[in-house]
């Protein structure tokens, strides 16, 4: 099955006060830890949904296929939309946010080998049942996507779908996502415990 990749990095992160993507985790900008957690060779096509020309360049260095959000204002659903549009024909797509610093590849690649085995199934990263992100959908659920609207995104289709949606366990800090700079302090401070 092809299974596209939605890298969504489009965001005016609002709540963190400045451009969250350029801020650092562990010495690296958080727009770079989330491409280098992507397993590329588990995808069909990866496409960058961005505002930023700078992230754009980035996603064209890893070989990715950068999509320009004009309008980033409209919301999640857009960036949805952009985002599936560029990926073209495939049978499945995994959607990953940009503010999760401790992701890593090997989880997101076991996810996309544990959705191969589920192809009909909604397929989200989770810890002791709490659900998270990256989730990956079925192509089933492109109409449901593509019919969102403005700050809506595919949390509300697996709210309407949850007895199709199945877990990949994963550790409860790559689940984190730093929504404020003071996420950010304290995920990095929580890293040196580990």
């Amino acid at each position: 099955m092809r299974i596209g990749c939605v890298v969504m990095a489009a965001g005016d992160a609002r709540r963190f006060g400045e451009n969250k993507l350029a801020a650092l985790f562990d010495g690296k900008p958080l727009i770079l830890r989330a491409l280098e957690a992507v397993p590329a060779e588990e995808f069909s096509a990866v496409a960058v949904v961005t505002q930023y020309p700078e992230v754009e360049a980035l996603a064209s260095e890893f070989g990715f296929l950068p999509v320009h959000n004009p309008h980033p204002d409209w919301g999640i659903s857009h960036t949805i939309r952009l985002g599936l549009e560029a990926l073209g024909e495939c049978g499945a797509a995994l959607f990953q946010v940009s503010d999760q610093p401790m992701l890593r590849r090997e989880t997101v690649k076991g996810e996309v080998e544990f959705f191969r085995r589920h192809p009909d199934k909604l397929v989200g990263l989770g810890h002791d049942g709490v659900r998270g992100n990256p989730c990956i959908f079925p192509a089933a659920w492109f109409p449901e996507l593509l019919a969102l609207k403005e700050d809506h995104g595919g949390s509300s289709v697996i709210r309407r779908h949850e007895e199709d949606l199945l877990l990949f366990e994963c550790p409860a800090r790559e689940l984190a996502d730093a929504d404020t700079r003071q996420a950010l302090r304290a995920m990095e401070e929580r890293k040196q415990l580990i």
